[in-house]
């Protein structure tokens, strides 16, 4: 830039130093010690002169408006420096491995079906007493651990909320202090994504919350369906009392 400040500059001189080099016309008027003075020659160069200034001027404010316009540009190309991707993603990731190495039934469609039919028998027609006994036992194990780890969620998504909370101040220091559309613009996203994450860890904890009442719910009815079979086999055919 500059440069071609400098070049203009010399190149105005250069016209300025033609247009004033003395020009000797036919009428031009000698005078003492042989100098050559004409009136309408010198007017001519001060007018050459003024016009080479100017256009000097308007050179030099079209620089400046350059300078300033890539000085605009570089602000508006300039990138965040903060990013809270990192902290975000690893929160994200520590609550799904919370998910998949829960202790109860697997949130998976397949494995959920194969456990569900495996743990909660539609018919306990064939089951002893001590095996419906086995079975209650293990559906109250089941519960219990669904309990724990939705408390574990809830407990981890807790922490992420306090640490969010830090990540949300340096997000919008980071948007108020930017300095160029693309900061602003990156600030703003990352502010969506901490939103969305939110949003992720919501539906998460509701999944774990309402797994655990399913299973709560299937235990009762496991439960209800074991004692209807327990009073069928003590009433037998329901004869077991009769008057004398």
């Amino acid at each position: 830039m500059l440069r071609r400040m400098k070049s203009a500059l010399m190149a105005g001189i250069a016209s300025m130093g033609l247009a004033l080099a003395p020009i000797q016309p036919a009428g031009a008027v000698i005078g003492f010690g042989g100098v050559v003075y004409d009136p309408s020659n010198h007017a001519e160069n001060l007018l050459t002169a003024a016009r080479t200034l100017q256009m000097i001027n308007n050179q030099v404010e079209q620089l400046a408006n350059d300078a300033r316009m890539i000085a605009n540009q570089a602000k508006n190309l300039t990138q965040l420096p903060y990013s809270a991707r990192a902290a975000l993603r690893s929160r994200l990731s520590e609550i799904d491995m919370l998910i998949r190495t829960a202790h109860a039934i697997a949130y998976d469609v397949d494995m959920v079906d194969a456990a569900f039919a495996s743990l909660f028998p539609e018919d306990y027609a064939s089951f002893s007493n001590a095996a419906m006994g086995l079975a209650a036992r293990a559906h109250w194990e089941e519960a219990s651990r669904s309990l724990h780890d939705a408390m574990r969620v809830q407990a981890k998504i807790a922490e992420t909320v306090r640490l969010d909370m830090t990540t949300l101040n340096e997000l919008v220091f980071a948007s108020e202090t930017a300095v160029g559309d693309l900061q602003a613009s990156q600030a703003g996203n990352q502010l969506l994504a901490l939103q969305t994450k939110q949003s992720m860890h919501t539906a998460q904890l509701l999944a774990v919350q309402h797994r655990a009442e399913a299973l709560e719910r299937a235990r009762q009815l496991q439960s209800e369906e074991r004692s209807r079979i327990h009073r069928r086999r003590f009433l037998g055919d329901g004869d077991a009392y009769t008057s004398s």
